[in-house]
């Protein structure tokens, strides 16, 4: 008898490990280097003859409470400080020394939009209208105005909106260092004023703790009266008297007849 020797064989044979599939090579990690604004746009000016040339930007168009606070900055070109940056992307220490460099060694101004000229114009236009009047109040009426955004500013010089300008352009970038650490020293003193809103640790913005005093404080005469958060809490603290029917007024008004008679 002729056995089938195929199965035991199979059974006996060591099983082979399945091939490991090669894993895929890891993407190599990628750093994104972000420029510094550069005095590029500034020099190229002067060399064309056109002197003094401004930077403009304003701080605290997103908070519930506080000012809008805009700046107007002038570069010395030979001493032009090392480390501008957008503010939001310096910390408040590093924004604190170069506030005291620019102040020493340019020429710069401040103007203020108060919360009721923001409920009065709108935060936009209360914002251009603080540009215009820092840039106006500067020592010398510059030749040329950059400002940050899309709008342009109603001054008698030309200017131009550079998008993101406070990261592009160093006049700007210093004028957004000069406006956010004004408007953060403000609020800090709004803080004395209005104790109980954290306005000293929030500087006015919607964060949830500032949300959270809103709603149990009411709004303070430092907020934006038409935000909606505010809306919503002065409406909480202080409802608005509904108007009364006019049926219920004329049935009162013949009840309390009838009973004089």
């Amino acid at each position: 008898m002729i056995r089938d020797n195929s199965k035991s064989a199979s059974k006996t044979a060591p099983k082979q490990a399945p091939a490991k599939s090669a894993k895929p090579a890891k993407p190599a990690k990628r750093v994104v280097a972000v420029a510094r604004p550069s005095f590029r746009r500034e020099r190229a000016l002067i060399k064309r003859g056109v002197w003094p040339v401004a930077g403009c930007d304003e701080a605290g168009r997103g908070p519930l409470a506080g000012p809008v606070v805009a700046a107007a900055v002038v570069l010395d070109p030979n001493r032009v400080p090392k480390g501008l940056d957008d503010s939001k992307r310096l910390t408040a220490e590093r924004r604190e020394e170069l506030f005291e460099e620019i102040c020493a060694t340019a020429a710069f101004s401040v103007a203020v939009a108060s919360p009721a000229r923001i409920d009065r114009d709108n935060i936009l236009r209360a914002s251009l209208w603080a540009l215009a009047r820092a840039v106006h109040a500067l020592p010398e009426m510059p030749k040329h105005v950059f400002v940050d955004g899309r709008d342009k500013l109603a001054t008698p010089c030309d200017c131009d909106a550079v998008i993101g300008g406070d990261g592009i352009v160093a006049s700007i970038a210093a004028a957004s260092i000069i406006a956010k650490v004004t408007r953060d020293r403000l609020m800090c003193a709004l803080a004395l004023d209005c104790p109980g809103y954290g306005f000293e640790q929030h500087k006015g913005y919607g964060v949830p703790e500032h949300l959270e005093a809103l709603d149990r404080l009411g709004p303070s005469s430092h907020h934006r009266s038409f935000f909606a958060p505010v809306v919503a809490a002065r409406l909480k603290h202080f409802p608005v008297p509904t108007e009364p029917d006019l049926f219920t007024v004329d049935a009162e008004s013949e009840a309390a007849a009838s009973e004089a008679a």
